[in-house]
């Protein structure tokens, strides 16, 4: 793949999973299964790995997910606190020969024998508990990683979860932390979903999101109600009195905290594949979800020669387990307009169980798709879900093959405008070419606009879908218009909720200007692209302007997104709308810039790489400040490599070859004339 089309495909990527980062951490309401957000973040890893250069701080590649609300502008309903040892995310598998691929690592780093500790993944959501002196101090999220919500109120409503510590004949530390997950069985989970559909409210759609919902609760009195339970498998701490994984959960139990006994010590490969064979068959009794093993290194010590990864512990990998298949028949085959024009067909099936839950519907994907199926309406297909929304189709089983089955044919035209599909030789995808006149994609438009990365209006599908439907709004333009009036003759809405909107319209004026422009909804302009536009052409009058050649010096743009910028601005519908957004008060021009420091760093690129005393965003802004240039990959023109902790090796070994200088934060600080910073005590990662 070319550095412009890898380009493009990393941004959709990470368009796609920030988007399934924040459904799934802040929402509770995923919108992909693991194995497909899994697959992704592969892919963007690969992409990223063979374009460096492309690798920006803020790919979902650099960080943890997190489930804190974002932006100064939102309430925080729980106060946030820093996570002592940053709680890290497990690096995951689902071949089983990368789990031997684990083990050799393991066996090649510490050079030594060794035992693996191998536990049942609990499918829940991560919690962190701190004890003082035998009693619950505090209870955190995972959060980002380095911050959590304190959910210490909630979290005292578990009833297996101790208030205080039973004494045992080892000691307990007079503070420590243990991490574990909270969870909630299937019989609490369909008691719940039952109590909700009755109320008229959307069901969740695992227990996993119903967990993490639960302990999001407002009210912490109503966390008692739903039947939440923890387990608790990692503990953290100074002075510790065991030196195994295995010692440290037996130590825990002893406590009276809630340890899972379905754990083992394995001394090789053969038996890790005999633990996970056996709970692959065994976890369908359990009464809650499971979705794989954790194999560990089990000796504490080995573990810290090990170390981590920036996202990642090297001395635990978690196997996950395949999805779960089920056999039911295909009633019917309806065909979904999505955001893009993509047309997606979607079965209807007979209700069968799986995964705990009721499938109904399931993805068929494309027309391929159903062709190289074989696929017939009132066939018997399998079923497969491992945690999806929308579980996928995978075969069909012709032995039960009627002769009154159906051969569905993929339509020729829009199912919602009626315009005649398209379909790209490079896409397996049918696509309707009606943006401007087809409602679903209409309605996307207007939605994405509104979406917090861009316009960020406290609006969601359904008051887009209300505001369409009553032909109030037809373009992104025509939301400055509305009045409270208009607003009011919308089902349900009230003086607080169209003030609560208008007051939301008002302040996205203030939004600005690359975020403006990547809510315009421009084919292939993601957030990263519409940043580097913005700021190269400082307005959108420049935009409008600019040629394909222009375009194309921009960083980051190649021929397939310069064209369809311009593109966009060739079209008169378009700048009408850029007009009328103009007279809204708009931002459409980038802010002045700040200003200069000093020009310590005039005419100097530098690449920075690791973790500083500040984020990094607020390093490259210092860098700036003082006249200096950021640039992500090193040339023969880099001045110098800004190298905090734990820096990339690559861009280390790049600079050595090229003759770049090496500098430190304390070196980079004494070029600008400020003082050393003090030193940062540093404190060892640590999983979970």
């Amino acid at each position: 793949m070319e550095k412009t089309q890898a380009n493009i495909r990393i941004e959709e990527l990470r368009s796609i999973i920030n988007e399934a980062n924040r459904r799934y951490y802040v929402e509770n309401a995923p919108m992909l299964s693991d194995y497909e957000f899994d697959m992704l973040l592969k892919e963007l890893e690969a992409l990223e790995k063979e374009y460096p250069e492309l690798i920006t701080p803020d790919s979902p590649t650099q960080k943890v997910g997190s489930d804190l609300k974002q932006g100064k502008e939102l309430k925080k309903e729980f106060e946030q606190f820093p996570h002592r040892y940053p709680m890290l995310s497990l690096g995951n598998t689902y071949d089983i020969s990368e789990v031997q691929a684990f083990v050799d690592r393991a066996e090649k780093g510490i050079g030594n024998a060794f035992t693996f500790s191998c536990e049942l993944k609990f499918d829940g959501t991560a919690i962190c508990l701190t004890y003082k002196n035998g009693k619950l101090f505090r209870a955190l999220t995972r959060g980002d990683g380095t911050v959590g919500d304190d959910v210490t109120r909630n979290v005292k409503h578990i009833s297996n979860i101790p208030q205080t510590l039973t004494p045992s004949s080892t000691p307990w530390p007079e503070e420590f932390e243990i991490r574990g997950e909270i969870y909630m069985p299937w019989a609490a989970f369909d008691r719940l979903n039952i109590e909700r559909e009755k109320d008229e409210e959307q069901p969740f759609a695992n227990p996993r999101n119903a967990a993490s919902g639960s302990l999001k609760l407002i009210d912490s009195t109503q966390v008692a109600n739903r039947g939440l339970e923890c387990t608790l498998y990692h503990v953290l701490g100074e002075n510790l009195p065991f030196t195994t994984h295995q010692e440290a959960l037996k130590t825990a139990a002893s406590w009276g905290l809630p340890v899972s006994d379905m754990s083992k010590v394995c001394r090789n490969i053969e038996e890790v594949e005999e633990f996970i064979t056996y709970w692959d068959t065994e976890r369908k009794t359990l009464p809650y979800a499971t979705d794989g093993i954790v194999i560990k290194v089990n000796e504490l010590p080995y573990q810290d020669e090990l170390g981590y990864t920036a996202k990642f512990p090297r001395w635990a990998v978690a196997y996950k387990f395949k999805a779960e298949q089920a056999l039911t028949k295909l009633l019917s085959i309806d065909y979904q307009v999505g955001r893009t024009g993509a047309v997606t067909p979607v079965a209807n099936l007979e209700p069968v169980q799986l995964s705990g839950t009721i499938v109904k519907r399931a993805s068929l994907h494309n027309a391929d798709q159903m062709q190289n199926l074989d696929i017939h309406i009132g066939d018997y297909v399998y079923v497969e879900k491992g945690g999806e929304i929308i579980p996928k189709i995978t075969g069909v089983e012709l032995s039960q093959r009627t002769e009154d089955i159906i051969l569905p044919h993929f339509p020729e035209t829009c199912p919602d405008c009626g315009t005649p599909l398209i379909k790209d030789e490079s896409e397996a995808k049918s696509f309707c070419p009606n943006q401007d006149g087809c409602p679903t994609q209409i309605q996307a438009k207007l939605v994405h606009f509104l979406s917090r990365k861009a316009m960020n209006v406290i609006a969601g599908d359904a008051t887009v879908e209300q505001l369409y439907n009553k032909a109030l709004v037809w373009n992104i333009a025509d939301f400055y218009e509305l009045t409270k009036e208009h607003l009011l003759t919308l089902d349900g809405w009230k003086e607080k909720s169209a003030d609560r909107f208008l007051s939301s319209l008002q302040e996205s004026r203030k939004v600005p200007f690359e975020r403006v422009l990547y809510a315009l909804g421009i084919r292939y302009v993601g957030e990263t692209t519409a940043k580097s536009v913005a700021k190269h052409f400082t307005n959108i009058d420049a935009i409008a302007t600019a040629t394909i050649e222009d375009l194309l010096n921009v960083d980051d743009v190649g021929q397939v997104i310069a064209e369809s910028i311009y593109a966009f601005f060739k079209e008169d519908a378009n700048l009408e709308i850029i007009d009328r957004l103009k007279t809204a008060g708009l931002k459409f021009e980038m802010d002045a810039p700040a200003q200069k420091l000093s020009a310590s760093l005039e005419g100097k690129t530098i690449v920075i790489s690791g973790n500083f005393s500040i984020s990094r965003d607020d390093m490259k802004a210092l860098i700036v400040a003082h006249g200096g240039k950021n640039s992500g990959s090193i040339s023969g023109k880099t001045a110098y490599l800004l190298a905090g902790e734990k820096p990339g090796p690559e861009k280390i070994k790049k600079a050595e070859t090229l003759g770049v200088s090496i500098i430190s934060e304390n070196d980079f600080r004494e070029l600008i004339g400020e003082v050393k910073p003090e030193a940062i005590d540093e404190i060892e990662p640590s999983l979970f």
